[in-house]
């Protein structure tokens, strides 16, 4: 089983994504948390420091993804744990900008759910960098 009993933080503001995201990533093993906001995850991570973030970029409120993937990075128990982005969209300005605030790698909207655990044990065994 891929995710033994890693956990990943998903957040999102859109409850289908989270849980859709949620269902895939249950089924391969891994534990999951979820935020609906930035506020929201940083405090899922004082109560417990995930094996990896999948973070959307445009989240309401206080702290966008970005913001919040920054915010996440400069905590030194958050230095190595990876953050993936989520995303629909596919101009590079977004990607930099998201590489620029801490972000490991993308994967985009829609998600293929196909794929996904696999995609997230990559991520996480290769810690903050992007697998190639």
């Amino acid at each position: 089983m891929a995710g033994n009993n890693r956990s990943i933080l998903v957040v999102d503001d859109n409850d289908d994504v989270r849980r859709l995201v949620k269902k895939v990533l249950l089924m391969s093993g891994f534990q999951v948390i979820e935020a609906a906001s930035g506020d929201e995850a940083l405090e899922a991570v004082e109560k417990k420091v995930p094996d990896l973030i999948l973070m959307d970029i445009r989240l309401p409120g206080q702290f966008n993804g970005l913001e919040t993937t920054s915010r996440l990075k400069d905590d030194s128990r958050m230095q190595r744990v990876p953050v993936v982005a989520l995303t629909a969209s596919v101009l590079d300005r977004d990607r930099r900008q998201a590489l620029a605030a801490g972000c490991s790698g993308f994967i985009s909207k829609p998600i293929d759910i196909s794929g996904l655990a696999e995609l997230v044990e990559k991520y996480i065994q290769r810690g903050v960098m992007a697998p190639r």
